[in-house]
């Protein structure tokens, strides 16, 4: 009787968005404040810290060459959004939830985003350092040609994420509940328990670099 082959991971799903005419954000507004950005440009800004509060929303709107030491946005909603050229080195926004967004070319040193909702996410070409995504839920999310030094999903629910061409160096999934999760693209260097991974589609070859870590784990000696 032939072999029925497993079924391919179901691929992330990623509805159009098009914005329409934008209005420039003035600095104040973008530094600190809990009014609601819809359907503005944020562009070159410079901050030391930017201060959201009040569960800010940024919709239907476009992000270029933001830079800051520090972005607090707990509980912030982004819908419907472009952010490309982000160059922050610690983002906090446990919480906070990600609908039809897109982030290109950014360096982030630590994303606090436990707790978080994403849906419709995709992260291109993108340096994260610590991106602690613990008890988040994410829906269609993709990370394309992207670095991620710490991935944790440990406690997170994911749905239909890939990772072309993005490399891990460390990836912890404790606890985790994952549906049509595509590890395939990664280079993957390290993963912490790999029971998490159940539910996640990895290759051979990846099997095979990650079996040395994973015996030492156990406590198995391979001679």
């Amino acid at each position: 009787m032939p072999t029925v082959p497993d079924p391919e991971p179901a691929p992330p799903r990623f509805p159009r968005v098009r914005l329409g005419a934008l209005a420039q954000a003035g600095l104040a507004d973008v530094v600190d404040g809990d009014t609601d950005l819809d359907a503005v440009s944020v562009a070159g800004v410079r901050a030391e810290s930017l201060s959201w509060t009040g569960r800010r929303r940024l919709g239907s709107s476009r992000v270029d060459d933001l830079a800051a030491a520090s972005w607090s946005a707990p509980a912030a909603s982004f819908v419907d959004s472009f952010l490309e050229g982000l160059e922050v080195t610690a983002l906090d926004a446990a919480g906070s939830s990600w609908w039809n967004v897109t982030v290109t070319a950014s360096r982030i040193g630590s994303a606090e985003l436990y707790d978080s909702t994403w849906r419709g996410v995709r992260f291109r070409r993108c340096k994260l350092g610590y991106l602690n995504l613990r008890g988040a839920r994410l829906t269609d999310v993709e990370f394309a040609d992207c670095v991620i030094t710490d991935l944790d999903l440990a406690r997170a629910s994911a749905t239909r994420v890939a990772f072309p061409g993005t490399r891990i160096g460390r990836l912890e999934p404790t606890g985790a509940r994952l549906v049509d999760v595509d590890l395939r693209g990664a280079a993957l260097d390290d993963v912490g328990d790999a029971e998490g991974l159940r539910g996640a589609t990895i290759t051979t070859t990846q099997l095979l670099d990650l079996a040395p870590a994973l015996a030492a784990r156990l406590g198995i000696r391979v001679d």
